[in-house]
C-alpha cells in the first residue's frame, strides 16, 4: 500500500526537520569573528523556515490521519564558521534529494489519495523549493 510508505516517509522528513530547526539554532550560538552577526541573523532566520516546514510535514500527515513523529533525526556537529557551513549545506542537499523521494511516492499514491494528492504534492514541492534556496545561500556565504 502506497499511502503507508507515504506516511513513512512523511515523517522521515519530520524528524529531518526537527533536527534541523534545533541544529540551525545551535550551530547559530557557536559563529564568531566579523561575519559572524550576520551569518548567525540568516542562520536563525532558516530554523523558522525549518520550524515552518515541519508544521507543513504535520499537516500532510494530519490530512491522511496519520500520527506526526516526534522524534528527532541525528544531528550533526561543527565548530568554526566554515565547517558549520559546510555540515549545513550538505545536509540542505540531502534534505531536497530525500524530499524528492517524497514526490515519488507521493506520484505512486495519486490514485489511492485522490482528495490529498495536490495538497501533499504542494506542501512538499515548497519545502524542496526552501531547501534549494537556503543550499544556495549557504554556498554563497561560503563564496562556493
Amino acid at each position: 500500500m502506497a499511502k503507508a510508505k507515504l506516511i513513512e516517509l512523511l515523517n522521515m522528513g519530520l524528524e529531518l526537520e526537527h533536527q534541523a530547526e534545533a541544529q540551525y539554532l545551535s550551530h547559530a550560538t557557536l559563529l564568531q569573528g566579523e561575519t559572524s552577526d550576520t551569518i548567525t541573523a540568516r542562520l536563525t532566520e532558516i530554523a523558522g523556515d525549518e520550524h515552518k516546514h515541519a508544521g507543513m510535514f504535520r499537516a500532510c500527515l494530519e490530512i491522511l490521519d496519520a500520527a506526526p513523529s516526534i522524534k528527532m533525526h541525528e544531528g550533526h556537529p561543527a565548530a568554526g564558521t566554515k565547517n558549520i557551513l559546510k555540515v549545513n549545506l550538505k545536509d540542505e542537499r540531502e534534505a531536497v534529494d530525500f524530499y524528492r523521494t517524497i514526490i515519488a511516492e507521493i506520484q505512486k499514491s495519486k490514485a489511492e489519495l485522490p482528495y490529498e494528492y495536490e495538497f501533499i504534492e504542494h506542501k512538499i514541492r515548497h519545502i524542496i523549493m526552501d531547501e534549494q534556496e537556503h543550499a544556495l545561500e549557504i554556498r554563497t556565504l561560503l563564496g562556493e
